[in-house]
């Protein structure tokens, strides 16, 4: 019977992020990341790559071996000691023996030691396993290195973002693989990028000319490639590989693969102006969200992503968990709360010691806290400012729930110790644990109906997009502070390759 190892090993690493990426970051609140049979109940028949692998190796009549699903939220460089336990972990598993190994990993792994942590990892299981076939999956926003390319047999990136497409995307990870196996494929790789850093807030698979580049990468395959995926990239990490690339697989044809990676290449390129962000200042932006929720009618300038007749959303996109921010900057919230605007919930605030101090005041109780700005951001020279809020206890919970979907349908979530603080304007969500906000459940486990509330204000980037566009009335994009800034002029980028786009305004388009 053939046997498949299956892992995952995933961290999206801001190097300008405060915040420590240890061990119990990858352990979901437990004492370690799920490992073995733990793996296969936690994901099987969920939205999620490992969930794709699963089914795959299934139908193919493999025996399984699960080994580590170590998950850390986006945040500082990877710690030594957590690396080196996950890569072990993976290590031991595929030493013991294995016709195939299929990965579900994230692309954009910095540690203390090493700027590329996925490929350094395939490096290693290629000493152990030489000719084993290696099928990983990779985030859109994989900077990819060689040593990816190099020791993987097949890569399959997320084609959408907001990413909707997890267990699709380790469907096409694995199913070359088993055709490799079977003898019907031979998988070569051909790979490349441009000098440039693509915008996170203009890497919206809806949105030009993203849209247009995934829409190709999927008429790619369906015309014969094996894989096809265009990354765009993870620009707040300073390391030499960090932006836009592209790796297409096909079936023994290497020239077919590098003439596809090329046409995605050059019209990202020839387009790369359309990447670029244009920043409203943030008293502006809280003007025209007072306006856009002022007589029940959604004006006709609003923002393409937004679909519904619910809440106006303001994107707190300078703090986002999911990009590595602390995700307890004040600004934006302040900014909410001295404008005065009413029926507001916000989604959310890391500040476990507050939630513990609201626990202990018990619910239905009034309360004053310095909420949030604990957390300094030496990276861009700011000091953590907390703001002192007084509201009543409305909810405490303990922070779990299931996504509703489309993003990662029936994987559990956990915000950790969780209390609803309450105004009577705001109703603001205080978490123990990063989680960024894309899907409706975050509000519902906690008793908010987001859709019936006038404002949503949701430290988020491009993710909400998943839960909330269909309900929004229109989104409002704030410009706060954090290290998942949106001002590059904030970052001291000292490592990536330079000159590049539009760090350096080389070959303006």
């Amino acid at each position: 019977m053939t046997r498949v190892v299956l892992a995952m090993m995933k961290h999206e690493t801001n190097t300008f992020s405060p915040v420590p990426t240890d061990l119990a970051r990858f352990s979901k609140g437990a004492e370690r990341p799920l490992a073995g049979a733990e793996i296969l109940a936690a994901y099987r028949g969920t939205g999620s790559c490992t969930a794709g692998f699963i089914d795959e190796a299934e139908a193919a009549g493999a025996e399984i071996v699960p080994s580590i699903a170590a998950n850390a939220p986006p945040s500082g460089p990877v710690h030594t000691a957590a690396y080196e336990y996950i890569c072990n972990a993976i290590l031991e598993s595929v030493a013991g023996g294995c016709d195939a190994i299929l990965l579900d990993l994230h692309g954009a792994m910095v540690t203390e030691r090493h700027e590329d942590g996925e490929g350094e990892l395939l490096a290693r299981i290629r000493e152990i396993a030489p000719d084993v076939p290696i099928g990983v999956t990779l985030d859109m926003h994989a900077n990819l290195y060689p040593a990816m390319t190099d020791n993987a047999d097949v890569i399959a990136g997320y084609q959408t973002y907001p990413h909707i497409d997890y267990h699709e995307t380790g469907v096409r990870a694995a199913r070359p693989i088993f055709a490799m196996l079977r003898g019907e494929a031979r998988a070569v790789t051909a790979w490349g990028n441009r000098p440039m850093l693509p915008h996170v807030m203009r890497q919206g698979s809806g949105d030009f000319p993203n849209r247009e580049l995934q829409a190709r990468a999927r008429e790619m395959e369906a015309e014969g490639a094996l894989a096809v995926s265009l990354f765009t990239g993870f620009p707040h990490a300073d390391i030499s590989n960090a932006g836009l690339s592209c790796v297409v697989v096909t079936d023994g044809d290497r020239a077919a693969a590098e003439r596809m990676r090329d046409e995605l290449l050059d019209f990202a390129w020839t387009n790369r102006e359309a990447f670029v962000y244009r920043i409203e200042p943030l008293a502006d932006s809280i003007a025209r969200a007072r306006g856009a929720a002022g007589d029940g009618v959604a004006p006709p300038a609003r923002h393409p992503a937004a679909c519904g007749d619910g809440p106006v959303v303001l994107l707190d996109h300078y703090d986002n968990a999911a990009s590595g921010g602390t995700m307890d900057s004040m600004t934006v919230l302040r900014a909410i709360l001295e404008a005065e605007l009413e029926d507001v919930a916000v989604f959310a605030i890391h500040d476990p010691g507050a939630v513990q101090d609201l626990i202990a005041t018990g619910i239905g109780t009034e309360a004053t806290v310095m909420l949030g700005g604990k957390i300094d951001m030496p990276a861009i020279n700011m000091a953590g400012e907390p703001l002192e809020v007084t509201g009543r206890v409305k909810l405490i919970s303990e922070g779990r729930f299931r996504n509703l979907g489309p993003a990662g349908t029936g994987i559990e979530m956990n915000m950790g110790p969780t209390v609803v603080l309450d105004t009577g304007r705001v109703e603001i969500v205080v978490i123990s644990r990063h989680h960024e906000p894309n899907d409706l459940n975050c509000f519902l486990s906690l008793g908010i109906d987001p859709r019936a509330r006038r404002f949503l204000m949701l430290k988020s980037r491009i993710h909400y997009r998943a839960g909330f566009s269909d309900v929004a009335r229109d989104i409002i994009e704030c410009a706060g502070t954090g290290v998942c800034t949106s001002d590059y002029d904030m970052l001291d980028f000292r490592n990536v390759r330079r000159p590049i786009y539009p760090l350096d305004r080389i070959n303006e388009p």
